[in-house]
């Protein structure tokens, strides 16, 4: 499961033109469903966005977490996170998770982050968003765990 983490000073998505999810301070996640990810790899995944630490402590270091924070989060599926670009000019979805399977963990990846963590926002599994954000660093970074 990859979990692609940008710290932002505020961020939203919307469908149609209308935003379905949005936070202030904290971390948009864009979430990539591979094959063989399940519910352990998610948890694994959610433990390691919400305690890692990308935010600054009173000597400007990254020391502090979305938790140590009390920041937001919003949570954005994206399939095409699990491409091979290897090679070639054009991505392969070989490895991507086939819909069924990663509407259903992303779900289950939302509400386990909504059981651990106050305030929790998402996109719209298969639906074609506009993602908005102001990326405070820039701080991005590409988590990735499996099994």
């Amino acid at each position: 499961m990859i979990g692609l983490i940008q710290r932002v000073s505020e961020a939203s998505v919307a469908v149609d033109g209308n935003i379905v999810g949005q936070i202030g301070r904290g971390l948009l996640v864009l979430v990539g469903v591979e094959k063989n990810d399940d519910e352990a790899t998610a948890k694994r995944l959610l433990e390691r966005i919400l305690t890692y630490r990308v935010f600054p402590d009173a000597e400007g270091k990254m020391n502090l977490s979305l938790v140590d924070i009390g920041g937001e989060l919003l949570l954005v599926p994206q399939f095409t996170l699990a491409a091979d670009t290897h090679k070639g000019t054009r991505p392969s979805f070989s490895s991507a998770a086939p819909p069924e399977q990663g509407k259903a963990l992303f779900e289950h990846f939302v509400n386990e982050a909504r059981q651990s963590h106050p305030a929790v926002a998402t996109g719209v599994f298969g639906a074609d968003m506009k993602v908005g954000l102001i990326n405070d660093g820039p701080v991005t970074f590409w988590l990735q765990v499996g099994k």
